[in-house]
């Protein structure tokens, strides 16, 4: 999984450490000139040191010093997502809201891991107690649209991604998922507008660039579409549906060779990649 295949901005309290920001599941599949996300889970991301053992007991000594204090089990928590150690991540999260039922971080770290194990609910919940605590949250209500928008309730994903605009998060995903709503939507100018700040905010994302693309491709405009799925593919080559986005402006333009080798390329990635056994299937029938 790449960064914008998950999302995870994992918060300690403001101006105090670590946030590792992700990006949430956006993983675009164009046929033709359409796009329907794919989304997978979540993953809480940190430094790759955040989930080893010896920082987990580091941790763990903290909290044993100062067993009274939210921040610490908040901290170690999202060690344990990092691990992969749900249930000891939500335990410490459980822990960090019963010592402090005001630590809006603590509720949005649990609701990504709620997420990852398959409880949307259950993180709108979360995110929205996080909203509650603190109305100029906006990574809570990043976090809450992308639920949201994976749930198809576009018009709640919509408000959610623009009050966090509106309180000019620099998070990326804020605008890259606005950018999708606006591609659902048909609205591609402004969609490409989105996607053109997400990338301005992080840069060394794939996905702002492969949405663009579409955007870029249902305008018409094969150049700008294919240097922006070329710049997806520079950033990761391992994403089925960058290749098979390549292989369309590939077909469009009549460079039928080179749009079945990167047709081909993506369903070696994923046999099942349907955009991609699709072209084969098709190029392969006018041969």
């Amino acid at each position: 999984m790449t960064s914008w295949q998950t999302e995870a901005r994992v918060e300690k309290r403001r101006g105090r450490g670590i946030r590792a920001a992700a990006w949430a599941g956006l993983a675009l599949a164009l046929s033709a000139c359409t796009t329907a996300g794919t989304p997978s889970v979540e993953a809480i991301r940190l430094d790759q040191n955040q989930g080893s053992e010896q920082n987990i007991a580091s941790l763990t000594a903290a909290i044993d010093a100062a067993p009274n204090d939210a921040e610490g089990y908040n901290v170690r928590g999202t060690a344990y997502g990092r691990a992969g150690n749900y249930q000891a991540a939500l335990a410490d999260f459980d822990r960090a809201i019963q010592i402090n039922p005001n630590f809006p971080q603590a509720y949005a770290n649990r609701a990504l891991v709620q997420r990852q194990i398959g409880q949307p609910l259950k993180a709108v919940e979360d995110y929205s107690a996080a909203i509650q605590i603190d109305p100029n949250y906006a990574a809570a209500y990043v976090g809450r649209g992308n639920v949201y928008r994976l749930a198809n309730q576009n018009a709640d994903a919509l408000r959610d991604f623009q009050r966090a605009i509106d309180l000019k998060t620099t998070d990326p995903r804020a605008f890259h998922n606005r950018g999708l709503l606006y591609q659902i939507d048909g609205q591609h100018r402004q969609a490409i507008e989105d996607f053109s700040t997400a990338i301005s905010l992080e840069a060394s994302a794939p996905e702002p660039y492969s949405g663009r693309g579409v955007s870029y491709l249902a305008l018409g405009d094969e150049e700008n579409a294919l240097a922006d799925f070329n710049a997806a593919l520079k950033l990761d080559d391992r994403r089925a549906e960058f290749w098979a986005n390549q292989a369309l402006v590939y077909e469009r333009q009549g460079q039928r060779d080179r749009a079945v080798r990167s047709f081909s390329r993506a369903a070696q990635i994923d046999p099942k990649y349907k955009p991609a056994t699709d072209g084969l299937a098709r190029l392969r029938g006018q041969a």
